[in-house]
């Protein structure tokens, strides 16, 4: 076959340009260190990039943010139940003071002191927040777990439930002296100002003072056909209480009704010590303070409800609030009722009486989630406030009691009172003052006696939400490591898939350029030669 100039120049033009185009490549592959500048370049490489791509999106969501802000708010819910530790170790220390039967008036103070500034700080931590969210407030995170400011307008009706365990036996105390401020209250002294008397009854207490009425309760044990209910429906503005009582369950149930004779309402405890002649409950009654939100019951009920394990259940109405109370909803089944036109009703319990959980799970990794709030209920209990409101109220009562003795013997040192006369009824009086002390005393001392145990469980249900949020803590730290190398191991995988060793990449384009100025110095030699050059 005959090859011709033009042939020759039509291939040399050719070669130049494959040479010239490899040039081109492996350049911007010396400049970008990729392996493929498009998905035409390699689509097998491209598929594999985007997979790669993808997965590394994903883990870096998880390492890179999810992890880093489950960690923060587990850091924040563990820091909070600390100082709570912390501080219900100092409620402790002043408990055990409590105990001892040599206090003094300052020693008294002191406790006193503590006690309500820790009261008014425990409950504070719950209102931790994470970056303005709430940590023991569930999925509510914009709401506070206390009432951070007095609302007295503020009104709920709360479902309280109880449980057999719960009754408390207590001491109530009746009579006081009054010290006399003139010579004829001295000398009106009787024996019946020395009438200061203690009665003990098994109580339980609704989660707050004050309460506005306290329309049911009720008490129930035993299963099928021998289930029992007694409930308690009390009209106050009617003044009524019906008591139903149902036996059985479903089609064999049935109710017998009848007004109630035995629960006695008082408005607070001076209003029962004046109605009963002292602070009495007979047998088969129940008495509800108001003041107190005391619920307390004679032998014969307590008996009934200690020997048949017996669950219990009210429902109070509650309006106003202080600063440091805990919000009800977090609690227990309720509905805010301030404005009667929008009632808003908050679930806490099921109808099966299971606790309803408000859980916020992170994303930690890929089909793997983690719980990272502890809701309030989980952490402290509600009754903890009303224990230390019943051990402000002894050591009030015991010192108040101190103080009247000083008075009455300070009194006996005034010009006004030197005759014996007035001496002798003086000391009549200090003999009753330090009864009434010596009773507070006494109250104070068995009351702190027990509470020592209750705050021991106070404490051992922190220490165990602590552990909780540790476990917590130490699984996200498994699965920190887990996504890190994860990480480290899909980039390692997209490296290798699309950069190219620089190295690698130099010596391919100088062996491509070499050719491309061989190929345009032949083709110039080729471009100068005619027939000419062979004659």
């Amino acid at each position: 076959m005959r090859v011709t100039n033009n042939m020759i120049m039509r291939n040399s033009s050719y070669n130049i340009g494959g040479t010239k185009t490899l040039v081109d490549k492996t350049n911007n592959q010396m400049t970008t260190q990729k392996k493929i500048n498009r998905p035409s370049d390699d689509p097998v490489i491209a598929i594999r990039s985007l997979r790669l791509g993808t997965s590394l999106a994903k883990t870096n969501q998880y390492y890179e943010k999810n992890i880093p802000d489950a960690e923060s708010w587990l850091d924040v819910t563990e820091t909070a139940l600390t100082n709570m530790k912390t501080l219900m170790t100092d409620v402790r220390t002043q408990v055990v003071n409590g105990t001892t039967d040599t206090l003094t008036q300052d020693d008294r103070n002191t406790i006193l002191t503590q006690l309500q500034a820790l009261q008014s700080q425990l409950y504070s931590e719950g209102n931790a927040d994470y970056a303005g969210r709430t940590v023991f407030t569930g999925y509510r995170t914009d709401k506070d777990l206390i009432f951070t400011e007095n609302e007295l307008e503020t009104s709920y009706t709360i479902d309280q439930p109880f449980e057999y365990t719960d009754m408390e036996s207590f001491d109530f105390y009746s009579g006081e002296v009054n010290v006399p401020t003139t010579q004829a209250e001295v000398m009106g002294y009787t024996p019946e100002d020395e009438d200061i008397a203690k009665t003990s009854y098994y109580r339980i207490h609704t989660a707050y003072r004050d309460i506005d009425n306290l329309s049911s309760f009720s008490y129930s044990y035993g299963e099928g056909d021998t289930a029992q209910k007694v409930e308690y429906n009390i009209d106050v503005n009617a003044g009524t209480v019906e008591k139903v009582t149902t036996t059985g369950t479903g089609d064999t149930a049935t109710s017998a009704t009848e007004a109630a004779t035995n629960v006695h309402i008082y408005a607070d405890e001076a209003e029962w010590e004046e109605d009963m002649q002292g602070k009495n409950v007979n047998d088969s009654d129940i008495v509800i303070i108001k003041s107190t939100g005391n619920i307390i019951f004679g032998a014969d009920t307590a008996s009934e409800i200690k020997i048949n394990r017996a669950d219990m259940a009210t429902t109070f109405d509650k309006t106003g609030f202080n600063k440091g109370e805990l919000k009800p909803e977090y609690y227990f089944n309720c509905t805010d009722k301030t404005n009667p036109l929008n009632p808003v009703t908050f679930t806490k319990y099921d109808e099966n009486g299971d606790m309803v959980e408000y859980d916020i799970n992170y994303t930690v990794a890929s089909s793997q989630q983690l719980t990272v709030n502890l809701e309030a209920s989980d952490a402290f209990n509600s009754d903890l406030q009303r224990d230390i409101d019943d051990m402000i109220d002894v050591v009030n009562r015991s010192l108040k009691a101190h103080t009247k003795v000083d008075q009455l013997k300070a009194m006996k040192n005034e010009t006004q009172y030197e005759d014996a006369t007035y001496q002798e009824m003086l000391d009549k009086w200090i003999v009753a003052a330090e009864k009434e002390a010596d009773m507070a005393d006494d109250h104070l001392h068995n009351l702190f006696s027990q509470e020592i145990g209750r705050v021991d469980s106070y404490i051992s249900d922190i220490n165990l939400a602590i552990t909780k949020v540790g476990c917590t803590v130490d699984q996200l730290k498994l699965t920190e490591t887990r996504m890190s190398n994860q990480q480290l191991t899909i980039q390692e995988l997209q490296s290798e898939n699309e950069d190219l060793d620089l190295s690698t990449i130099i010596l391919k384009y100088t062996a491509s350029y070499n050719a491309y100025q061989s190929s345009l110095t032949a083709a110039g030699k080729l471009s100068g030669m005619t027939l000419l050059n062979y004659i």
